[in-house]
C-alpha cells in the first residue's frame, strides 16, 4: 500500500554525541577528511548506502549503535575535537578578516547569485561546470573568510538521474528529493513560521516562496522553493527542476532567482542581524533580474530610475560563463513585458526602462528579444570571463554593446576558475603532500590562502614555497601512489558498469566478464562532461579501427573511462552517448574502454585521482574554462587537450600535451574532425603511451613521474578557488564595494544627470584636427627613441575638457593599419576653445618601438566614478578618410 502523507523521523541523538548534528548539518564535511571518517566509523558498511550524507547516516543507525557510541571513549575524543575544530574555523579569522585588519577596503558582504550549486552529491542541485563552480567558490570563500551569502534555487528533482536502455540510449529519471531528507534547515521567522517571499504574476496571482539554508561551512546557502501550500499547482512547480521547462517557467525560475533572492538575502540579513550586502554578483546572466530589484527598492526610497541605475551598477559583479550567443537565455521582449509593471512585479519601475536593459539593441541583434546576459551587462558595472581566453572571445561576443571600440577595449575582463582542492584531491594524495609539509600547513595550502606572512597579490601567492615541498616525494611513492589510485578506480568502474548493465536488463550469468575490465597497470585516461556537441564526446571514434589499435596495443595498450549526461531535450547529444556506448559495449575492446552512466560529483571524485591523462577536445575557442582537467592535475593527472580555456594560458609541455587544432584554417567542421582526431591518435600513440611505459633504471617511469611532480609542484597552486576568489576579492569585490560607497543619493543623482548631458552632447564631439609639431617621420620613417609632439583639436559640443579624456593610442600595425599591442597615452589641455569651440590638446608621444608603426587619436567620457573610459559605450576618433572626424555615438 502506499502512504497518502510523508513526513522525516529525525533521531534523537544521545547527549554525549550531540555535536554530531551540528557536524552533520554543515556542508563542511563534504571537504574535511577527519569529518567525514569521523562519520564513516559510526557505521563503516552504511557509509556507502547512505552516500556519503551523515544526514542520513545519522537517520539509519540504531539505537543500539548510538548507545554504544555514546559509550566509546576513543570516539567521543574524535568527536570533541572535531567539534572543536569546526568552531574554530566557523569563528577564527582567516584570510579576509587578516586583510581587513591590514587595513583593506572590502565588502561587508557580497551575494553571490547562482541557478545551481554543486556543494556535494549529498545536494543534487547542480548539472555542470556552472554548479560545480559555483559550489567551489562558495568553500573557497569560506576557507578564505569571505562574508559571502549564496543564493539559489531548490530544485525539488534536481537536475535527473541518468541510465540507459538496452540499446545505449539515455534515460532520465527524476527522483523527488524532501528537503526534510537533505543537509537543509527552513528558515524561519522569529515566532518560528516559515520566512517566505512572495512575487506579483499577472492576473493578480502570486509567487510564495519559503527559504532552505544550507551551511556550507561559514558561507550560508539560501535556496528559494516554491513547493508549497500557498501556490496554486502551476506555481508550486516553478522549481521543480533545473533548466526544464519553456520560455514562461525558465522566466519564472530567473525571476525567483534574482528578485526573489534578493529578497531572501533581505530576510535572511533582518533575522540574523547580518551586515548586508555591498556587493552583488551574478553568476552568469540566469539572476540578471536581481539588478531590477535593487532599483525597486531604491526608487522606494525616492531615487529616480536612473539614479538607482548607477548605485546598483556600481555595487554589482557580472561573470559569464557561456562562449556563444546560443548559450544565453533569451526571451520575447512581450512575455517580458506581461510579467512587469503595474499588473506584475516591480510596479513603479517603467517597463519600457526594463525592456531597454535587456534589448539586442545592437548591429547583429534581434530587438524584439530579451537578453539576459546583455541586461546582466547593463546593470553591472564590472564583468569578467572564466580564463583569459574566454575574457577576449567574451569581447569579441558582446562587442556590439560597445560599437567602435576594439574588442581588447571592451571592458569585460577575466578571472580563470579554479578548483576547491580540498574537495577533489584524494585523501590518499592529500596525506603523501601532508608527509612533507605537515597536516595543518596542507590544510592551509590547498585552501590557496597565504602562509607564513607570503603576499598575496600574485596568482600564486603563499602557495609556491610548500608546493615546492612536493618536489621532495621520491619517484616510488608517486609511482605506487598513482598505481594505488589507478587500481581504486578499476575497482569503483567495475561496480558501477555492473550496476548499469543490471539496470539495461543484463541477467547476472551475462555480466562475468566485468570482473576484467580494465587493468590497474594500463594508462589510463578519462574524459567526462556534459554533452553538448561541441565538446566532442565522439571524436575519439573518429577512426574507430586505429582506436581499437590504439586500445589494445600489444606493449603500449591504454584504456579509456567515459562519463557524461547529455539534456534530456538534446536528442543530438543522446545520439553521441549511445555512439560512444555502442562502442564501448563491443567484446572485443569492452575491457579497455566503458561508458558510466550518471556522472556526477560522487563519481568525479574517483575518477580523477585514478586516470593518468585527462582528455579534452573542445571545438576551440567554445570551452570557456573546463575546471574538470583542474582537479585532475591537482591529483598527479596530466592533461591532453585542445588549448582551450584555462590549458590555453597555462599549457606547458611539463605538463602535458596540446592537440593541434585547425581553428584558423578555412575548413569546414567534418575537415577539422579528421585533422583534430587524427592529431589526437598520433599524440597517443607516439607521445603519451610511451612516455607511460618507458621505464628506466630503477624500472620505474622516470620522464612521466617528472610530469607528475611538475603538474602538483607547477600547476597546482594556479589552479586552486583560493587563489581565484582572491583574484575576486581584490580585483572586483573591493573596487565595487568602494564605487558603491561613493554613491550616496545626491552622488548618484549628480552622476545620472552627467551621463545623460554626454550622452545628449556626445553627437557633436569630434576630432578635428592631428598634427605632429615638432619631431620627425620623413618619408615615413622615424628613428627609434625620437619623440613627436602632437597637437590636436576637439569640438566638445559643449561638454567641458574635464568631461573628457583625450588619448593616443599607438603601436605596431600591420597592412591593413590596425594597431595591435597598443599604447595609450593621454594629451592635455593646451589652451582654451576658439570661437568654434574647438579645444586645443597636446601631448608627447615617445617612439619605443621599431618596425611598422602608427597612432590615432581618440575622445572618451572622463569621470571619477566610472570604472573604465569605455564604461558609457562612447568613443569619438578622426575619420578614416580624411585623418579628421565627428563623434560617434556608441549606444
Amino acid at each position: 500500500m502506499k502512504a497518502i502523507r510523508r513526513f522525516t523521523v529525525r533521531p534523537v541523538l544521545p547527549e554525549p554525541l550531540r555535536p554530531l548534528h551540528d557536524l552533520a548539518r554543515n556542508l563542511r564535511w563534504s571537504w574535511h577528511t577527519e569529518t567525514r571518517e569521523l562519520f564513516r566509523s559510526a557505521d563503516p558498511e552504511g557509509w556507502r548506502p547512505a552516500d556519503a550524507d551523515p544526514v542520513r547516516l545519522l537517520g539509519s543507525l540504531t539505537a543500539g549503535r548510538l548507545a554504544e557510541l555514546g559509550r566509546d571513549e576513543e570516539y567521543l575524543g574524535r568527536l570533541a575535537e572535531a567539534s572543536a575544530d569546526l568552531k574554530e574555523y566557523l569563528d577564527g579569522p582567516r584570510w579576509y578578516q587578516e586583510q581587513q585588519a591590514a587595513g583593506a577596503e572590502l565588502p561587508s558582504a557580497v551575494a553571490y547569485f547562482s541557478p545551481e550549486f554543486g556543494v556535494t552529491a549529498a545536494l543534487p542541485q547542480y548539472s555542470g561546470g556552472l554548479g560545480i563552480l559555483a559550489g567551489d567558490h562558495l568553500k573557497a570563500a569560506s576557507d578564505l573568510g569571505v562574508p559571502l551569502i549564496g543564493v539559489g534555487l531548490l530544485y525539488r528533482h534536481g537536475y535527473f538521474r541518468q541510465s540507459l536502455s538496452r540499446e545505449g540510449w539515455q534515460q532520465e529519471h527524476y527522483p523527488v528529493l524532501d528537503p526534510n531528507e537533505l543537509p537543509l534547515d527552513l528558515v524561519r521567522e522569529a515566532d518560528g513560521t516559515p520566512a517566505r517571499v512572495v512575487l506579483a504574476l499577472p492576473g493578480g496571482r502570486s509567487l510564495y516562496a519559503s527559504i532552505w539554508l544550507a551551511r556550507v561551512g561559514r558561507v550560508p546557502l539560501l535556496l528559494l522553493d516554491s513547493d508549497v501550500e500557498e501556490n496554486a499547482p502551476g506555481e508550486r512547480d516553478v522549481t521543480d527542476r533545473l533548466y526544464g521547462g519553456g520560455s514562461d517557467h525558465r522566466l519564472l525560475q530567473e525571476m525567483l532567482l534574482g528578485i526573489g533572492g534578493v529578497r531572501a538575502v533581505r530576510t535572511w540579513c533582518r533575522l540574523t542581524r547580518t551586515p548586508e550586502p555591498e556587493v552583488f554578483h551574478t553568476n552568469e546572466g540566469h539572476a540578471g533580474f536581481l539588478g531590477l530589484e535593487r532599483i525597486r527598492e531604491l526608487a522606494a526610497d525616492g531615487l529616480g530610475f536612473d539614479a538607482a541605475l548607477e548605485v546598483v551598477r556600481a555595487g554589482t559583479v557580472f561573470t559569464t560563463h557561456t562562449p556563444v550567443p546560443a548559450g544565453i537565455d533569451r526571451f520575447d521582449r512581450q512575455l517580458i513585458a506581461r510579467h512587469f509593471g503595474d499588473d506584475g512585479e516591480l510596479p513603479g519601475v517603467p517597463v519600457e526602462k526594463i525592456l531597454r536593459l535587456g534589448r539586442e539593441t545592437y548591429p547583429g541583434g534581434e530587438p524584439e528579444l530579451f537578453n539576459m546576459a546583455v541586461m546582466g551587462l547593463r546593470l553591472a558595472q564590472r564583468a569578467n570571463g572564466v580564463s583569459t581566453l574566454h575574457g577576449a572571445v567574451s569581447r569579441e561576443m558582446f562587442s556590439g554593446l560597445w560599437p567602435g571600440f576594439d574588442p581588447a577595449d571592451v571592458p569585460i575582463t577575466s578571472v580563470t576558475n579554479g578548483v576547491h582542492a580540498p574537495t577533489w584531491v584524494a585523501p590518499e594524495v592529500f596525506r603523501l603532500g601532508a608527509g612533507q609539509v605537515g597536516t595543518g600547513r596542507a590544510h592551509q595550502v590547498l585552501a590557496g590562502g597565504p602562509v607564513d606572512g607570503e603576499a598575496s597579490s600574485s596568482p600564486q601567492a603563499g602557495t609556491p614555497r610548500r608546493w615546492d615541498a612536493v618536489g621532495g616525494i621520491g619517484d616510488q611513492e608517486i609511482w605506487e601512489l598513482r598505481r594505488e589510485l589507478r587500481g581504486q578506480l578499476v575497482t569503483e568502474v567495475r561496480r558501477r558498469l555492473y550496476a548499469s548493465w543490471r539496470r539495461r536488463g543484463a541477467g547476472t550469468a551475462e555480466l562475468g566478464w566485468i570482473d576484467d575490465v580494465l587493468d590497474p597497470d594500463v594508462l589510463t585516461i578519462g574524459f567526462a562532461r556534459r554533452v553538448p556537441s561541441y565538446k566532442r564526446l565522439t571524436l575519439m571514434l573518429r577512426d574507430r579501427d586505429r582506436l581499437r589499435e590504439l586500445l589494445l596495443h600489444p606493449t603500449h595498450p591504454i584504456q579509456i573511462v567515459v562519463a557524461g549526461k547529455a539534456h534530456p531535450a538534446d536528442d543530438g547529444g543522446k545520439r553521441l552517448v549511445q555512439e560512444l556506448v555502442r562502442f564501448a559495449d563491443d567484446p572485443r575492446v569492452r575491457h579497455r574502454i566503458v561508458f558510466l552512466p550518471d556522472y556526477g560529483m560522487g563519481m568525479a571524485q574517483k575518477l580523477y585521482p585514478g586516470c593518468d591523462v585527462w582528455l579534452n577536445n573542445p571545438l576551440r575557442p567554445l570551452e570557456a574554462c573546463g575546471t574538470s582537467g583542474m582537479k585532475a592535475a591537482l591529483n598527479g593527472c596530466l592533461n591532453l587537450s585542445v588549448r582551450d580555456g584555462w590549458w590555453d594560458e597555462w599549457f606547458e609541455p611539463d605538463f602535458g600535451w596540446e592537440i593541434p587544432t585547425a581553428d584558423g584554417s578555412a575548413v569546414d567542421e567534418d575537415r577539422r574532425d579528421e585533422l583534430e582526431s587524427n592529431a589526437l591518435y598520433a599524440l597517443i600513440e607516439d607521445r603519451v603511451a610511451p612516455r607511460f611505459y618507458d621505464r628506466g633504471a630503477t624500472d620505474l617511469p622516470d620522464r612521466w613521474i617528472e610530469m607528475v611532480r611538475s603538474t602538483l609542484v607547477n600547476l597546482g597552486p594556479k589552479v586552486l578557488a583560493g587563489r581565484m576568489v582572491r583574484e575576486y576579492v581584490e580585483r572586483l569585490y573591493a573596487p565595487a564595494a568602494q564605487s558603491r560607497r561613493a554613491l550616496g543619493p545626491a552622488v548618484a543623482q549628480d552622476l545620472a544627470e552627467w551621463k545623460a548631458k554626454v550622452w545628449a552632447a556626445w553627437p557633436e564631439v569630434s576630432v578635428d584636427h592631428v598634427e605632429s609639431v615638432t619631431g620627425t617621420v620623413a618619408g615615413g620613417s622615424a628613428e627609434l627613441g625620437a619623440t613627436l609632439s602632437l597637437r590636436v583639436r576637439i569640438a566638445l559640443g559643449g561638454l567641458d575638457p574635464d568631461d573628457v579624456e583625450v588619448q593616443v593610442v599607438a603601436g605596431r600595425v600591420d597592412s591593413a593599419d590596425a594597431i595591435a599591442d597598443a599604447q595609450v597615452f593621454p594629451l592635455k589641455p593646451a589652451g582654451g576653445h576658439d570661437l568654434e569651440d574647438r579645444w586645443l590638446y597636446e601631448g608627447p608621444l615617445a617612439l619605443d618601438r621599431t618596425g611598422p608603426y602608427g597612432y590615432t587619436v581618440r575622445v572618451l567620457p572622463s569621470h571619477e566614478l566610472l570604472a573604465s573610459g569605455a564604461e558609457l559605450g562612447l568613443v569619438a576618433v578622426p575619420n578614416e578618410a580624411t585623418g579628421e572626424g565627428a563623434g560617434v555615438l556608441m549606444r
